[in-house]
């Protein structure tokens, strides 16, 4: 029989609509039923490009007997963990206080007033080993309930304490440069000197830790961080975590070398790793980092941009019931493809071998399959191969168009085509941060279009959703939404000095604290006052594979204040840092995105107010100088006979900057204002002896 979530908007839960699990979305209707029939709620959360729920689906959730047993025993509810974080984040954290584990799917079962008193992550259908099978499972659970009722009330109200007890933050002292030095190490001993990156295996890109490193070695003239960085970009780029065919970054590798990879390619990967690659590039000029940027455009232009210019979430690992089908080749493909004297220059270029370059994941045995990945960059490949570098260059790039067009005939992985605030907050940041350092007006576009969508879409009045998919606006913002939406039109603004962008930042920053904030303690909540409360509100320090809004409203804030002079803003910041202090303390490498804010509030800020009119070249020049000569932190504005008055309201300090014949840039550092200066040679001598 069909069930109920054939009316859902998710692709998750449209993946499940066929199956004889009789599944709720969360819902009251499920509660209810679960009350009314007296029977444990079965909570089964994942997403739609998730290789194991992929499997768990197949072998339980598809099969009519586990079904029957789910369908008996449960009332059973489905949820997307990105559609619903709050949920997800929830009983994520439930589950790692019992099993000192996580992952996805993740299986709860509760109470109907939603306590928890089991949880899991994948579980077969078959007991196998040590691992209890669903059809073993489900009879000792329904026994459990029906027979020690008692027994499952108290656990369940005991794990709730236990949540509680989670919420219970306790600020402390406001954190010095000492933690900034102690991140750094932290970092340097987990670092990977081999291959880059930051421990074994499964290795992930965590390019927060990049832009946190790269930011150290700005202000603190470290070599050695900025070393780590780029050694780490350049091994990811030339490995099979990147898709030397199609672009973009997979998820993760499974191994210490950055060969095989979790297929999966994410939205905010994309975002995270444009930025991080754009900052290298800012700090070493390095043609591989630029060329890597506009690659990742390309595949986020091609596949993950909707016709209206928002983005969606992700694309799946899996194709035809097998992970990573679509993206590997075996030999005999490549030379009926390519031609012998191609294939003989790709079978060394990319690493191929008859009998695959890799080992399957769980049988350890040779794959027949290859993943198409680099030993060395292109200049040391040319030279090996005695060929011209450019000469080498034009092959490549043929050879990688013959193999793309082959590959596009293949079935492709699932599109999962929801979009959400917060990745595309992310991912306007990411275009708005790369279309001003590259000077790349289409970037910019891409990020202008993107907000326009989103206001279009997601935002009613005062009101601002979290997941758009086919034309429905849902989920009330949380604090995700609200922080990497204000990062991207912050970003916005310093690429294009539009004010209204300046204005619609201020003023989503004054409802996020509305909606979030906690004024007694500091930080902010996960989630809104119209959320569903759940079990309690959290408050999110930890930066996992997207950094946390509290991070990410570090910056804002410092940003915004000096931007805007506003210093309440400041003081908030502050607030917030002693809310998490003890955090930080005990793991300083946690957190590197709020620890990057920390830099950005320990260093002394410099302002810089270049009055003029846009279109003039002396102007350009200037704005130009700043961006390449400034060491972070530092503020622009663009004063000029258009925007003045506008930009008085928003930012009051910029009245006492005259607007004269000529462009005038106005330098100010460590609370002292310089005398204005009338070109970019004497800007440029301020900026270097500041």
């Amino acid at each position: 029989m069909p069930n109920r979530l054939k009316k859902e908007k998710s692709p998750y839960l449209l993946q499940h609509a066929d199956n004889p699990v009789d599944w709720y979305p969360w819902s009251e209707e499920a509660f209810r039923k679960a009350r009314e029939e007296d029977k444990p709620v079965f909570l089964s959360i994942g997403y739609a490009t998730c290789h194991w729920c992929h499997v768990m689906a197949h072998e339980s959730f598809e099969d009519e007997e586990v079904a029957r047993l789910m369908n008996e025993t449960f009332v059973n509810i489905k949820v997307d963990r990105e559609e619903r974080p709050d949920i997800d984040n929830t009983y994520m954290t439930i589950c790692q206080i019992l099993t000192r584990q996580g992952g996805w799917p993740l299986t709860i079962l509760m109470t109907p007033d939603k306590k928890p008193f089991f949880a899991a992550t994948y579980i077969p259908k078959e007991s196998r080993f040590n691992m209890l099978g669903m059809i073993d499972l489900i009879p000792k659970l329904e026994k459990t309930w029906k027979e020690e009722r008692k027994k499952v009330l108290h656990s369940a109200d005991k794990i709730s304490s236990g949540f509680a007890r989670t919420l219970q933050l306790e600020p402390g002292n406001q954190p010095d440069t000492g933690l900034i030095h102690q991140s750094f190490q932290k970092l340097k001993n987990r670092y990977d000197t081999n291959y880059g990156g930051f421990g074994s295996s499964p290795k992930f890109p965590s390019p927060h830790n990049l832009t946190f490193l790269l930011q150290y070695a700005r202000s603190f003239q470290n070599v050695e961080a900025l070393n780590m960085v780029t050694h780490t970009l350049i091994k990811m780029r030339l490995g099979g975590i990147f898709d030397q065919i199609g672009f973009g970054f997979h998820r993760y590798s499974t191994d210490p070398h950055w060969l095989l990879p979790h297929f999966e390619k994410m939205l905010y990967d994309q975002a995270m790793l444009m930025t991080a690659y754009t900052e290298a590039w800012r700090s070493t000029g390095d043609d591989l980092f630029k060329q890597t940027v506009y690659e990742i455009a390309d595949y986020v232009d091609e596949q993950l941009t909707s016709p209206d210019g928002g983005f969606y979430s992700a694309e799946d690992a899996d194709s035809e019931g097998e992970e990573g089908k679509f993206y590997v080749w075996e030999m005999e493909e490549i030379r009926s493809v390519l031609g012998r004297e191609a294939a003989k220059l790709a079978v060394v270029i990319y690493n191929l071998k008859p009998e695959g370059n890799f080992r399957d994941e769980s049988t350890g045995q040779q794959s027949g399959a290859n993943i198409p990945h680099l030993g060395s960059r292109l200049k040391e490949l040319a030279e090996e191969h005695k060929m011209e570098e450019k000469k080498l260059e034009e092959k490549l790039e043929e050879i990688r168009r013959k193999l793309k067009s082959k590959r596009e005939k293949r079935i492709r992985p699932i599109r999962d085509d929801k979009i959400l605030t917060d990745w595309n907050g992310l991912m306007i940041a990411a275009w708005a941060r790369a279309g001003e350092t590259f000077e790349e007006p289409l970037f910019i576009k891409k990020a202008e279009n993107a907000w326009k969508f989103l206001s279009d879409e997601l935002m009613d009045g005062d009101n601002l959703h979290h997941r758009y998919r086919d034309g429905e606006a849902a989920v009330p913002a949380m604090a995700d939404d609200y922080a990497f939406l204000i990062r991207g039109l912050i970003e916005l603004y310093l690429a294009t000095f539009k004010t209204d962008y300046l204005k619609e930042a201020t003023e989503l920053n004054s409802r996020f604290l509305e909606d979030c904030w906690d004024p007694e303690q500091g930080g902010a909540y996960f989630t809104g006052k119209k959320s569903e409360e759940l079990l309690g509100r959290q408050k999110e320090i930890y930066d996992g594979a997207i950094p946390s809004s509290n991070s990410a409203t570090a910056i804002n804030l410092l940003q915004l204040a000096r931007l805007t002079g506003e210093t309440s803003l400041e003081e908030k910041a502050a607030q917030l840092f002693r809310m998490f202090s003890k955090f930080l303390e005990k793991a300083p490498s946690g957190a590197t995105f709020a620890i990057q804010a920390l830099i950005g509030a320990t260093q002394t800020s410099a302002e810089v107010v270049i009055c003029g009119s846009e279109n003039s070249e002396e102007t350009q020049k200037m704005i130009r100088a700043t961006r390449n000569s400034m060491k972070d932190p530092y503020v622009l504005l663009l004063k000029t006979e258009e925007n003045q008055s506008r930009l008085a309201e928003l930012a009051p300090f910029t009245e006492n900057f005259p607007i004269k014949e000529q462009p005038t840039a106005y330098f100010c550092h460590e609370f002292t204002c310089e005398a204005p200066v009338y070109s970019v040679k004497e800007l440029e001598k301020l900026i270097r002896d500041s």
